[in-house]
């Protein structure tokens, strides 16, 4: 397990188990049981392991983000604008993602919340549509991960049917019944 913490801790990037079992010269399953056991014990301590697309790497755990800023004395984080957070939740439920499919669900051109997410870190491109005119596709980056405290994409919290990003949904006003609380 320490052996694979250390490979972690000095990679810039996620790191898929293949290619630490390959440097660690071990077989895979022997550090996908190293990985499993560095979540569990990790869970109790300043850094966390984190998983993004199939790697894994260390980040600081997001409670403790406050105590990093005061220490490296770091601006406050940005706020992001409701538009760029209405394409951030598009782009991690539904990524890969091309802009033509997030305006229509959002009805409105998403080009400048694209290159403020772009700017921030919080989304990459990931190539490109076989389809007309061949759209770039959208992903989140493990920045996004970290800034909003995640583990792993499959930890966002689940949509309910009435928000669901469906291809072809659409935004409905919703009754007044439905923003108040039950008595």
């Amino acid at each position: 397990m320490a052996r694979v913490e250390a490979l972690l801790f000095v990679s810039a990037s996620p790191v898929p188990p293949a290619a630490l079992a390959t440097a660690l010269q071990v077989p895979v399953r022997e550090v996908e049981q190293a990985l499993a056991d560095l979540a569990a014990s990790s869970a109790r301590r300043g850094l966390r392991l984190q998983e993004h697309r199939e790697g894994y790497q260390m980040t600081t755990a997001p409670e403790l983000a406050q105590d990093v800023e005061t220490l490296l004395n770091l601006e406050a984080t940005t706020q992001l604008t409701r538009a760029a957070l209405e394409v951030l939740a598009i782009i991690a439920y539904e990524q890969p993602v091309t802009r033509p499919h997030i305006d229509a669900i959002r009805g409105v051109n998403s080009e400048s919340a694209l290159r403020t997410l772009l700017r921030h870190g919080l989304i990459e491109e990931a190539g490109r549509t076989e389809g007309p005119g061949r759209p770039i596709l959208y992903v989140t980056t493990p920045e996004f991960l970290q800034h909003f405290g995640l583990g792993r994409l499959g930890d966002l919290p689940p949509l309910s049917t009435e928000t669901a990003l469906a291809p072809g949904w659409e935004s409905s006003d919703p009754s007044p019944e439905a923003d108040e609380a039950p008595a």
